[in-house]
């Protein structure tokens, strides 16, 4: 069975930490052995560490800053990524930080993803700032692009405004998102909808599969006892 590397990037606020946990947890039904590597080095919150005990108990490794420096808003990465990458007898995950600067953090690892193979999945929320359009998600793509001196294989369709989602947005999302594929000429499977708001979302939109996800991640005030380091 081929383990493959998935890197998940996208814009800030676009869910691609939420997505990356869902993928996690999706390979793992399979029997999948998974790593999930957090890379996220610019938002202090929604990011995958905060669930790695959780997540440990699913058999579902999280690599991640350590101790002291688990909640920090500072731009640490795990010296232990590299191994994972190298470590072909797993599935690894790399959820990426949410803008260039966050790509940027991909590039001491290039050469290790290239001799590898990969795919990057670029999570597109469109009504988020910055992905709002099919021009938009066209420069964001080329942006993050070049920041990771890689290449994005497939569009993730995340368009979602939370308990305000309702099927014409999820609808019109998927349509822009189709267009923008279709310029860049890249891949376009999936779209994403939360399990609470399946009730009127229809398995396929436009040829477009529907994947439900489960709401992992809390908002930060939903934590107790933590607390964030800021420079």
């Amino acid at each position: 069975m081929q383990h493959k590397l998935y890197i998940i990037i996208g814009a800030y606020g676009s869910g691609k930490s939420e997505y990356a946990l869902h993928l996690a947890r999706k390979l793992k039904s399979q029997g999948l052995d998974i790593v999930l590597a957090d890379m996220d080095v610019v938002n202090p919150y929604f990011r995958s560490r905060s669930v790695r005990e959780d997540f440990a108990e699913l058999g579902i490794e999280i690599i991640a800053p350590e101790g002291g420096f688990k909640h920090a808003d500072l731009p640490m990465i795990s010296p232990r990524i590299r191994g994972a990458i190298h470590d072909t007898a797993k599935t690894v995950i790399l959820d990426v930080g949410g803008d260039p600067a966050g790509c940027r953090a991909l590039g001491r690892f290039v050469a290790d993803i290239e001799k590898r193979g990969y795919e990057m999945l670029f999570v597109v929320n469109t009504l988020r700032p910055f992905t709002g359009s099919v021009e938009d998600i066209a420069v964001m793509h080329e942006v993050l692009e070049f920041s990771s001196k890689l290449k994005v294989t497939e569009l993730i369709c995340n368009t979602n405004l939370m308990q305000e989602t309702t099927s014409a947005m999820i609808t019109e999302g998927v349509e822009i998102v189709l267009r923008a594929a279709e310029l860049l000429q890249v891949q376009f499977r999936t779209f994403t909808v939360l399990e609470e708001y399946i009730s009127d979302i229809a398995l396929q939109i436009q040829g477009i599969n529907r994947e439900v996800m489960t709401y992992t991640l809390k908002k930060p005030w939903e934590y107790q006892g933590m607390e964030t380091y800021k420079i």
